[in-house]
């Protein structure tokens, strides 16, 4: 009998807005804003949460029109970028985005244990040797163990971190509406940013990124059209208007230390010493801010293993569910690889790398989103409609963000990328739905007949485009490696297989000899088109295949034939070829057999070309 699985599905506020805007409003906002302000003034400062929020603004926009148009399953921006962009690329980024996240978990565990030291009382002594690590895996323990139990339980705890993340802003606000105010600087002084703007813009912008810790949920979503949309983009509109409050209140509090605000790790006691009752509500909002990210990295983490386990780039253990519905294994699995990692210290060495390789999935979620708008597939119909130029935008604008946090680590995470799809590429993997690169290979093929039927014909560019009728492959091996060696790299051959109309079955059957004819020509190593046509009789089917074969300037110029094994039916056979010529084929008429001894080697070649 068979485990029934009860899942629990969650809606937009619990599944989606709640989990994004706690990854957004987290440690960097209050460490950095000030520091920010400092460098480039209120101005710059609105400027740079404008731009990089754009980016991020232009990614939830792209992700929301591709989830608007499928039911998104489990694994989230992972199974977005497979569906679209094929199990290959969507393989190339989903396994390091796995990693990322299994890391991220280690990240946060590290900093909430950083944090928790500093309360150590000194009445205690000196700290226990290793107590950062020891603590930092107490942590990650924790989290997967309440991950691995319930998703509900993780996710309702975040909401007293929410209230208490909003209340510390208001607090914020609040101690500098009762405090002394000045007027705001917008003079840019570098004094702690000596490389300049983009040196500050790339310190800043992981700031507005964590907006995907709710798509990463999308298989645990009761109605994932409805709770990605408007979940992540109000999400990303509420942290943008939060963004452009902070700096504007900061700047204009009389109370704020140039000394302070300036040095890169004091942004906490910044916050501490303006907000109303100090330290009282940022300290416990910080600590809640980084447990809420290692959540939703031990939550998102272990459903990109289920998905790629379901797809087969992954043990399928893992794709293995709890009664409840938690992917159990994958979470386990997740928390080892979290704890191994504690044991390579502070992490800091691969920290820049990791937010590298999420920048590439926003490359990926827009790329997708574009290319679907540009080929147009028939399937394709979003709720939300996105230009594919804003798309390419968003494309673009990650990029470059990429390069400015690390040249040499943009570097890396595409080769780690470009080998993991080689690889997958070698492979053969079983894709049971569509992507968009059959629709954009036929739009580019498309583009390129049209622009070569409308160019004058010249004898230079002539190229032989073989039509060879045969029964099968296998018995008409030799014709079917002449007609590839004439056709050679620069001409087509097509095989084409007749079917007697008394003798088709159904378009199964049809189905079935193309994948045959396939796998034999990939064993005798030649590559050609492949088609089965279903005639009254092969004579006449093969004269109307022969006449109307091809589209646009790829129209068949030469018909192969092997010659008859029945000598009465040759004279048929040759008629039939005359017919062919005369409509302006050219002719190949072959017959392969056992080699008689002092047979001559010969080619009958009858020329009727011009200037001959």
């Amino acid at each position: 009998m068979s485990q029934i699985i009860k899942q629990k599905k969650f809606g937009t506020l619990l599944g989606v807005f709640t989990p994004s805007v706690l990854t957004i409003l987290g440690l960097i906002m209050y460490l950095r804003f000030g520091w920010v302000l400092s460098n480039v003034g209120l101005g710059l400062t609105l400027l740079i949460v404008v731009v990089a929020s754009s980016i991020t603004l232009i990614t939830g926009l792209s992700a929301s029109a591709i989830s608007t148009n499928m039911l998104v399953g489990a694994g989230g921006e992972y199974y977005m970028v497979s569906r679209s962009l094929g199990l290959e690329m969507g393989g190339a980024i989903g396994i390091p985005l796995y990693f990322c996240r299994t890391l991220s978990v280690t990240f946060y565990a590290f900093g909430l244990a950083e944090a928790s030291i500093m309360f150590w009382p000194s009445s205690w002594g000196a700290l226990p040797e290793n107590s950062t690590q020891l603590l930092t895996a107490g942590i990650i323990i924790i989290v997967t163990l309440l991950s691995g139990k319930s998703a509900e339980l993780v996710l309702k705890a975040q909401i007293p971190i929410f209230i208490l993340v909003i209340a510390s802003i208001i607090a914020l606000i609040a101690g500098v509406l009762t405090g002394p105010l000045q007027t705001p600087s917008f003079e840019a002084n570098y004094e702690t940013a000596p490389k300049g703007f983009w040196y500050v813009f790339a310190v800043f912008f992981p700031a507005v990124t964590g907006f995907t810790a709710g798509i990463g949920m999308s298989g645990d979503l009761k109605d994932p059209k409805k709770s990605i949309p408007i979940g992540t983009i109000g999400a990303v509109l509420t942290c943008l208007f939060i963004y452009l409050l902070i700096p504007v209140f900061i700047a204009s509090s009389a109370k704020t230390d140039p000394l302070m605000i300036a040095d890169p790790e004091r942004g906490i006691e910044v916050w501490s010493n303006l907000a109303l009752l100090g330290s009282f509500l940022i300290i416990p909002a910080v600590l809640g801010a980084i447990l809420s990210s290692a959540f939703g990295s031990i939550l998102n983490g272990p459903r990109v293993l289920q998905a790629l386990a379901d797809d087969g780039l992954a043990p399928s253990l893992f794709s293995k569910l709890s009664p409840s519905g938690q992917p159990a294994f994958a979470t386990w699995g997740t928390g080892i690889i979290a704890l191994l990692a504690v044991l390579l210290g502070g992490l800091n060495t691969v920290a820049v790398l990791v937010s590298v390789l999420f920048l590439t999935l926003y490359v990926a979620i827009n790329l997708s989103a574009a290319i679907e708008v540009i080929v147009a597939e028939p399937h394709y119909r979003p709720k939300i409609k996105v230009p594919w130029y804003v798309s390419l935008l968003g494309v673009g604008g990650a990029v470059f963000v990429m390069f400015l946090i690390s040249p040499w680590a943009c570097l890396i995470a595409i080769i780690i990328e470009a080998v993991i799809f080689f690889v997958l590429s070698r492979r053969t993997l079983e894709q049971n739905w569509g992507d968009v690169g059959s629709g954009l290979l036929l739009n580019i093929a498309k583009r390129a007949l049209l622009s070569h039927s409308k160019r004058s014909r010249n004898p230079r560019n002539w190229r032989p485009q073989i039509l060879l009728f045969m029964s099968n492959v296998m018995e008409n091996i030799e014709q079917v490696k002449l007609g590839a060696a004439i056709a050679e790299s620069k001409g087509v051959l097509t095989l084409c297989q007749m079917v007697d109309l008394d003798a088709f079955e159904s378009q199964e059957d049809i189905g079935q000899r193309l994948e045959r004819m396939h796998e034999d020509l990939t064993e005798i190593g030649i590559e050609a088109f492949c088609e089965v046509n279903v005639v009254r009789n092969y004579r006449n089917g093969s004269l109307e295949i022969a006449r109307a074969h091809g589209i646009a300037g790829l129209k068949s110029n030469t018909i192969m034939e092997g010659v008859s094994e029945k000598e009465e039916s040759r004279k048929d056979q040759f008629q039939k070829l005359i017919s062919m010529a005369e409509s302006g084929k050219n002719i190949i008429y072959s017959r392969f057999g056992p080699r008689k001894e002092n047979a001559e080697d010969k080619i009958l070649i009858w020329w009727g070309g011009k200037d001959n």
